[in-house]
């Protein structure tokens, strides 16, 4: 059995493409992930109450896995969002998700194909927990199990990445003091973003580069919280195809209390960009000057 949650897509999801933004997907997912764990009844608890209610808040992300498949736009229609569980473990389990639009004849088209890992967590002691025996129960009803895979890990070498300094805002920052899953995908952007700028820097405007993202993959090693001091996001060109390129970034605290000598790392990504020409919305190779500085990136990474 599959979840299904009807997502209204905002104006203000839009990015200057007139697409729905990467981020704004991983929030959609957000939305549909608390749809299913408030709306599934386990038929032993009592009346008015939910068995995986606790989880709703009690609940941090390991890891999300994001491909993009097709743009979306702005429209009166919402957007559906089916959501089930493909692994269950003792102290996480994961879901699988679908972005799409369903057609009269039955067919889809689908934006978004993701995962993500989740384990329930005790806030009050800051500690990890075992999934009790009814929240197994209420999930088991939406399990369709696929084989786990091993991913490479992200290794970024401080001295040669670049470095974009985020600051935390008041409002990325959820009820227990952490930075939500969501706005991480955000940072990641920001110096994705300013790295563009400082490879461009000085190529006439009219070679100005369209990108989109592929995958996106999230790794959460610690969480992040409200601070005056920014943490040190550092991006590094991984992989340069004829079309495309790989970028693999680290979040860490860089402060002198944090552990070993380029501080303590707190998330990593790694996200597959394809370059398109807005004319035929098809994959295109980047201007030769910025292929070439792109090179001379990924030789210094």
């Amino acid at each position: 059995m599959r979840h299904r949650y009807v997502c209204p897509v905002r104006w203000a999801d839009l990015d200057l493409l007139g697409h729905v933004n990467n981020v704004r997907y991983v929030d959609y997912l957000q939305e549909a992930r608390v749809d299913l764990l408030r709306a599934h009844r386990w038929s032993g608890t009592e009346a008015g109450e939910e068995a995986t209610e606790s989880l709703v808040d009690a609940i941090i992300v390991s890891r999300h896995e994001v491909t993009y498949r097709a743009p979306l736009l702005f429209g009166e229609q919402p957007v559906l969002i089916e959501c089930w569980v493909t692994a269950l473990r003792a102290g996480s389990f994961t879901l699988a998700y679908e972005v799409f639009h369903e057609q009269d004849d039955g067919s889809r088209v689908v934006y978004v194909e993701a995962s993500t890992v989740l384990a329930p967590y005790r806030f009050d002691t800051e500690s990890p927990r075992r999934l009790t025996a009814e929240e197994r129960a209420a999930l088991e009803v939406y399990l369709e199990p696929v084989p786990r895979e091993r991913h490479d890990r992200v290794v970024i070498d401080p001295e040669r990445a670049s470095h974009y300094p985020v600051q935390v805002r008041f409002s990325d920052v959820d009820v227990y003091r952490h930075v939500n899953n969501v706005v991480y995908f955000e940072y990641f952007q920001e110096a994705r973003i300013r790295m563009f700028m400082e490879l461009g820097r000085g190529m006439p405007r009219a070679t100005a580069l369209q990108v989109v993202i592929a995958q996106a993959d999230v790794d959460y090693l610690a969480p992040i919280t409200l601070r005056a001091e920014p943490y040190d996001c550092r991006s590094q060109i991984a992989h340069v195809g004829r079309t495309s390129l790989v970028i693999e970034s680290e979040i860490a605290d860089a402060s002198a209390a944090a552990a070993g000598p380029g501080g303590r790392a707190l998330a990593r990504a790694r996200v597959v960009l394809v370059f398109f020409d807005p004319a035929t919305n098809q994959p295109t190779e980047p201007p030769a000057e910025y292929r070439e500085r792109l090179l001379h990136a990924l030789g210094a990474a």
